[in-house]
């Protein structure tokens, strides 16, 4: 427990902060980096050159910062922030390192307002938010251990089938070489591969959402090469079926979690509807009751991932109900057949369909999107419970 003078210290840096704003960050990974480089094969480095890492940490920071005195404010936060460390195997000691490199920025760039009260006041703030986390990741990592098919750390799968589900989009069945049983998951929940390989200059933890519904045998994950992409040109060009990947158990705080009668609206932009299958796999497949609306945009149909599946669901599903968007259709799309209206996601085309009292509605795709879509059911009235999404990467908030 931070006593209070402690809590009235590290508040009254928040102008300090706020002026240095990511150039703290940025500083904090540089040095970290520069003196602890074996943190480069735990870190996504492709997130530090984007810039989104440093200014995840620097509002990650500012959060507790200003809200010290009622930790309660950042539970959701701190949830996030648990499941994604595990899917990096962070240790303890790890919080030792990232602690001294935080106090000795703060004393470089900020050298007159760092007074030995000031430092010690951080110090103490920083190792109780490290215990609440090395807490949390510890029950995470010992649920996965104790349940039913879990394991602790990495465990070898072996790609048993790699398929191309549209231009840039493939999706990998994973299934243990040990041959036993694999834990169950959330809908919605992601695996992490821990990527080690000649062709890669560092060790590479990814992770990619799992797009089946559990089955206690396998997962299957989807990845979308991105452009300058490290992991997934990786995965997509240098890893086929019968190879090895070492995988950490699944995690992630965004999932689905409905009654029998609840209507579902999965809303889903690009490589973002890849959680949503899982989804609308578990749904479809324990028979759900209520209406299931599944709402997609992509460019076109070349992009179009898992089309013919969705396509096929909706015919065997009386409940489930589908709006697809193209941005710009090809010659060779069809109306009608392939996709149902043009240009970007208009909700208002189907608000009377998808506006249903006690609805839920999981969305996630790029930020614009996502803010769009939070935006338009905001508008409509509906509450922030029966609002679920999931930013990939560095999260930030709609």
């Amino acid at each position: 427990m931070l006593d209070a003078r402690t809590i009235e210290i590290v508040k009254s840096t928040v102008p300090l902060l706020e002026s240095a704003n990511t150039a703290l960050t940025e500083h904090f990974y540089r040095r970290m980096f520069r003196d602890n480089p074996e943190l480069k094969n735990v870190f996504n480095l492709s997130h530090q050159k984007t810039g989104r890492q440093p200014a995840a940490l620097f509002a990650a920071v500012l959060a507790y910062a200003k809200n010290i005195d009622n930790p309660a404010v950042l539970s959701a936060a701190v949830e996030r922030i648990a499941h994604k460390h595990t899917g990096f195997a962070i240790q303890p000691g790890q919080y030792a390192i990232v602690g001294h490199h935080l106090l000795e920025t703060i004393k470089e760039l900020a050298p007159d307002a760092a007074t030995p009260e000031v430092i010690d006041a951080w110090a103490q703030a920083y190792g109780a938010l490290a215990e609440i986390f090395i807490g949390r990741e510890e029950q995470i990592y010992k649920e996965n251990e104790t349940q039913a098919g879990g394991w602790r750390g990495t465990r070898a799968f072996v790609v048993k089938e790699k398929r191309t589900e549209s231009e840039q989009i493939t999706s990998f069945l994973l299934a243990p070489a040990d041959g036993g049983p694999v834990v169950d998951f959330r809908p919605g929940q992601y695996l992490s591969l821990h990527l080690a390989s000649d062709r890669l200059e560092h060790n590479e933890y990814r992770q990619y959402s799992l797009c089946q519904a559990p089955n206690g045998e396998n997962y299957r994950i989807a990845v979308k090469r991105e452009q300058g992409g490290v992991g997934s040109n990786f995965l997509h060009d240098h890893v086929n079926e019968g190879d090895t990947l070492q995988v950490l158990p699944p995690a992630g705080d965004f999932f689905m979690e409905v009654t029998a009668d609840t209507p579902v609206v999965l809303i889903s932009g690009g490589v973002g509807q890849t959680p949503m299958r899982a989804m609308l796999d578990q749904l479809l497949s324990q028979g759900h009751n209520a209406p299931v609306h599944w709402l997609h945009a992509c460019e076109n149909g070349a992009q179009h991932a898992f089309k013919a599946d969705i396509q096929a669901r909706r015919q065997a599903h009386a409940n489930l109900e589908t709006h697809v968007w193209y941005r710009a259709p090809e010659a060779t799309d069809q109306p009608a057949e392939d996709y149902d209206a043009t240009g970007l996601m208009d909700l208002s085309r189907v608000k009377d369909a998808i506006s249903q009292p006690g609805a839920h509605y999981y969305f996630c795709g790029p930020i614009p999107f996502m803010a769009m879509v939070k935006e338009t059911l905001s508008g409509w009235g509906i509450g922030d419970d029966r609002l679920h999404y999931e930013v990939f990467g560095p999260h930030q908030s709609l």
